[in-house]
């Protein structure tokens, strides 16, 4: 079972920043393109963010454009989520995904293992 390992979540204040990383093993950092979404209480799970393996591509969803950036450090096996411009509606538990030819990025199905969370509270 793959393990991925989120780290940076905290409490900010509206407006400010955080940046979320995930450790992931060398075995499936190479190959997977690799995911970030959130989960509020009371809602779904929703995709933030994705960046591909192979072409670095990155895609977000509508609601963070703008604010979050994604990237990744080969050499570390890492994925990050910067978060600046913050808002109380940010407030979730964010989880690192790792998917393998997905279908489709912002579908959840489609990722084969993910991480155990990290909570991000943003204050008004």
């Amino acid at each position: 079972q793959e393990q991925l390992v989120e780290s940076g979540g905290g409490l900010v204040q509206a407006g400010g920043s955080l940046r979320l990383s995930c450790g992931v093993s060398e075995r499936t950092f190479s190959s997977y393109d690799m995911g970030w979404f959130r989960q509020a209480p009371g809602k779904e799970r929703e995709f933030v963010a994705v960046i591909t393996w192979s072409t670095l591509k990155a895609y977000y969803s509508d609601s963070v454009e703008g604010r979050f950036t994604i990237s990744r450090d080969n050499a570390k096996n890492t994925v990050y989520l910067g978060m600046s411009s913050l808002k109380p509606e940010d407030t979730a538990v964010y989880y690192c995904a790792a998917a393998k030819d997905p279908l489709w990025y912002s579908d959840y199905a489609s990722y084969d293992y993910w991480g155990q969370g990290t909570q991000v509270t943003v204050s008004s």
